[in-house]
């Protein structure tokens, strides 16, 4: 019994993340499932305003899917190798 309901909370789960990649908009609870973050992590993000969000009347606040596929790209953290490429960039543009 124990192992059917494990198998249905999981069946649960994947269908929550299957309904999320159709959405245009995530409210703050659907963004911490999308984002793996927790609440609190996604409000220090919102009040330092660090990553983009709506808050339509002045409540409730949602996130746009596409702006926070574009914020994850961009907090790329560079490699060694993107590093050096970028600095023998500059140097030739200087010689």
């Amino acid at each position: 019994m124990e192992i059917i309901q494990n198998q249905l909370k999981e069946i649960i789960a994947l269908l929550t993340k299957q309904n999320l990649l159709e959405k245009e908009f995530f409210t703050l609870e659907e963004a911490t499932l999308y984002l793996g973050q927790s609440k609190s992590s996604l409000y220090k993000l919102t009040s330092r305003k660090e990553i983009p969000f709506y808050v339509p009347g002045g409540k409730m606040i949602y996130f746009r899917k596409e702006e926070l596929d574009a914020w994850i790209i961009d907090s790329k953290v560079e490699t060694v190798d993107d590093l050096e490429s970028s600095i023998d960039n500059y140097l030739s543009q200087k010689a």
